[in-house]
């Protein structure tokens, strides 16, 4: 099972976002048959069956095992990754798809969080069960009182990142692997618990 399935194709998209469908989802971290699956869920195998068959040909779940129960073959189903994150693609964007510029602006902070996620989800396709990926990850929160005290703080960390970005720029060899760096600063809110 892979750590994470980036869903890309608006048909996995639509298989994927029903509540039975993401609750079938829940329970197949480990193989099991429709029957086991209904049991838990309080629903019928038909109706189980039916909604496992769509996440199966949509490609988020998949037959890893069968096995004879009073005479019957039964499929046993797992689903193919530990998360499912969806492409922001698969809406676009309103107004097209330039790029904001201006690195102050909250479309540049979405643009760039969009970036992270599809490098992020396609690094974890790649990488192979119990494999680590050489990946860090840094969060911290900062008080800033005012815009000047933002743009002295914006003018040191640029300052900062550059003096970074010349001791360990890409030198064009194939020797080393090229890491990508990436840094957002925005206005903390209150997170929602639903």
């Amino acid at each position: 099972m892979q750590d994470v399935l980036y869903v890309e194709v608006a048909v996995q998209a639509g298989a994927l976002l029903h509540p039975l469908r993401i609750e079938v989802l829940k329970k197949l971290a480990e193989p099991r048959s429709c029957p086991e699956l209904a049991k838990e869920l309080g629903e019928t195998s038909q109706k189980i069956y039916y909604h496992v068959k769509i996440l199966e040909s949509a490609g988020l779940i998949e037959k890893v095992d069968e096995r004879r129960v009073r005479g019957i073959m039964e499929g046993l189903y797992r689903a193919r990754a530990k998360s499912y994150w969806l492409s922001s693609s698969l809406v676009g964007k309103v107004g097209g798809a330039s790029r904001a510029r201006d690195q102050m602006s909250l479309g540049f902070v979405l643009s760039l969080a969009e970036e992270i996620q599809s490098d992020v989800a396609r690094l974890g396709e790649r990488t192979g069960e119990g494999e680590a990926a050489p990946s860090l990850g840094l969060s911290l929160q900062i008080e800033l009182d005012d815009a000047e005290e933002r743009a002295r703080f914006l003018t040191e960390l640029q300052e900062t990142l550059q003096g970074l970005a010349k001791k360990y720029a890409a030198k064009g060899s194939t020797a080393g692997q090229e890491f990508q760096v990436s840094l957002v600063c925005y206005p903390r809110l209150e997170r929602r618990t639903e």
